[in-house]
């Protein structure tokens, strides 16, 4: 752990108020010891209990899942309504706010700042009158196995608590990088929830890496530069809102992530960005919703970051209280919107211009110099000494890639059903099954003119990255393939999985790496035979590859090369070879199924 500064008086003093009066069992851990601690998870467990007894009218502990180390995952649905489930909410047109703290469980700000907001917005001493008009779910810890590697020096960039949990799930998942691909069973669990519960917002908190300096926490939101046009004003105004409210109660708030364009460089800036959506951030405008995610600075003392935090929540609760309907509202004309994407160009990702404009970055005095120890230069810092920072931050936000949607959907051949729909399932996507064999079927199939693997596995999956282009086909198609209609309101989502080229799509991550892997060879002294026999009776081939021999120095110096520009031209070339195994329709194939 890195050393404890003393805190200035006066954040001792305005977090006193915080926590000083506080019923002894709804009180943390980590409230007790002066938040130098954080408690392990069975206190989480106990809490989530207690509140419920403490507050039946307005809190329902609940489990959303089990971990594989099996502990139960907790949620607490938190509101003054009478809507405390999903079809409650729904009915009453509440509009529902997801908090989760802990997918990273070494930054356990969100836990220890969450029961301390729960406490006094139940009191009425925070948000008053806020839980009339919302319903607040509430993950005190998402990577419940991760919390319990428990460990003094499992944050070393981080100053408190003493110690803390671990970055990684038992079975090493990051979890902030699941959303997409949802591997492991605590990411279904919470895309489970989300599903039922149909979340406004989502609010990811964090606390970051980094370098020194002064700010205090970023606020990240989307959709802002992406997304539904109409939600990306509500993101601002969202994002807007919340940093106004910080800075009024003395923070130093930032609107967006302060890593810096070289690493361990002050001078180079700062570049924003649209996460992929494998982050909480780039997942949820997918499915037309809000997302926030919350980075108090690691620097920071555990109970200035936890106060922060805790303030950013009642700010939220706050808004959404306030305007919440006239979201869901508009979020629900982005669902119709998105059913009707078909035959529409969509971005796929997203990329920071060169644009840069210069901003003041509250920073320290610092040094770069030789270090004896890496032999490299190493920034140190002097916080006796704030500075004033002039850099550069790169904000403009374009699409990188952008694709035109089929006008009918995507077709997923009965082998690969099961597999599919298992991963179309756990984001509420619709899908039918298409219940009779298809002959000839019109589509558009996406062959690769390069598949690269990746070099080291991420995840526990070999990325791929996929070159090649859409053209117009036929296919047959067995009984039992699934057909995944864009006009539905996760269409953006759909693409996302979809689409070949997509950053987090199934592809991507290597769902579909057989297909891109050659199976079949024909020897060299059938290809001899083969290469002579075409020579003799195709003098259009024979003409082809003179004039290769002739203009392609590498080719002619190539025997291997040379062998398959037969072998390619033969009936026993694989034509699935590097086929990307979903296809494109323009309209829904015959014997669909409404089903799912």
């Amino acid at each position: 752990m890195l050393p404890r500064r003393a805190l200035p008086a006066v954040l001792l003093l305005a977090a006193v108020p915080l926590w000083a009066t506080s019923p002894a069992g709804l009180t943390t851990h980590a409230e007790r010891s002066g938040f130098v601690e954080t408690g392990r998870y069975d206190e989480t467990i106990a809490l989530c209990d207690a509140f419920q007894a403490a507050y039946p009218d307005a809190v329902r502990c609940f489990d959303f899942g089990v971990s594989p180390e099996g502990r139960p995952m907790k949620a607490l649905a938190v509101s003054r309504s009478g809507a405390l489930t999903p079809e409650a909410a729904r009915a009453a047109g509440r509009p529902v706010v997801l908090i989760q703290g802990g997918i990273h469980a070494g930054e356990i700000d969100g836990k220890d700042a969450g029961f301390l907001a729960l406490r006094q917005v139940l009191d009425g001493e925070a948000a008053p009158g806020a839980l009339d008009h919302l319903v607040w779910v509430f993950v005190p810890v998402f990577s419940v196995d991760g919390h319990e590697r428990f460990g003094a020096w499992n944050r070393p960039n981080q100053r408190g608590p003493r110690e803390m949990g671990w970055r990684t799930t038992a079975q090493n998942y990051n979890l902030n990088r699941d959303y997409a691909k949802a591997d492991s069973p605590e990411m279904q669990a919470m895309l489970a929830l989300v599903n039922a519960w149909d979340p406004i917002a989502a609010v990811d908190l964090h606390a970051t890496n980094g370098a020194q300096f002064e700010h205090d926490i970023s606020i990240q939101v989307e959709p802002l530069h992406a997304g539904d046009p109409a939600l990306r004003a509500v993101g601002t105004a969202w994002r807007d809102g919340v940093i106004a409210d910080l800075a009024a109660q003395g923070s130093l708030p930032l609107p967006f992530y302060p890593s810096f364009v070289r690493a361990d460089e002050p001078d180079s800036g700062f570049e924003d960005g649209v996460s992929p959506p494998r982050f909480s951030t780039g997942y949820f405008p997918l499915r037309n919703r809000l997302a926030m995610l919350v980075e108090t600075h690691s620097w920071k003392e555990y109970p200035v970051r936890v106060r922060i935090t805790r303030n950013t929540i009642v700010s939220v609760l706050e808004h959404i209280a306030r305007q919440g309907r006239d979201w869901l509202r508009i979020a629900h004309g982005a669902d119709a919107r998105a059913s009707a994407l078909g035959g529409q160009t969509v971005p796929l990702d997203y990329t920071t211009t060169d644009t840069a404009r210069t901003i003041d970055f509250r920073g320290y005095a610092y040094t770069r110099t030789l270090s004896e120890v890496s032999g490299a230069l190493m920034t140190r810092y002097d916080e006796t000494t704030p500075q004033l920072w002039r850099v550069p931050l790169r904000d403009e936000i374009v699409p990188a890639r952008s694709v035109t949607l089929p006008r009918g959907g995507y077709v997923v051949p009965a082998a690969l059903a099961d597999g599919v729909g298992r991963a179309l399932r756990h984001h509420g996507i619709t899908f039918a099954r298409i219940d009779r064999a298809q002959t000839g079927l019109p589509v558009q199939v996406f062959r690769a003119t390069t598949a690269t693997p990746a070099t080291a596995s991420v995840e526990g999956h070999q990325r791929l990255t996929l070159t090649g282009d859409w053209a117009d086909a036929s296919q047959d198609l067995a009984a039992g393939a699934l057909y995944v209609p864009v006009a539905q309101p996760r269409a953006r989502l759909v693409a996302a999985l979809l689409e070949p080229q997509a950053p987090d799509s199934l592809a991507a991550w290597g769902r579909f790496n057989n297909f891109f892997e050659r199976k079949e060879y024909m020897e060299d002294y059938v290809a001899e035979q083969v290469a002579r026999a075409m020579l003799d009776a195709d003098p259009a081939v024979r003409a082809e590859f003179e004039s290769r021999l002739r203009d392609d120095a590498a080719f002619a110096a190539d025997p291997r090369a040379r062998l398959e520009f037969f072998y390619r031209r033969h009936s026993a070339w694989d034509t699935r070879l590097n086929l990307y195994p979903v296809f494109r329709t323009e309209r829904p194939p015959a014997g669909v199924e409404t089903a799912r």
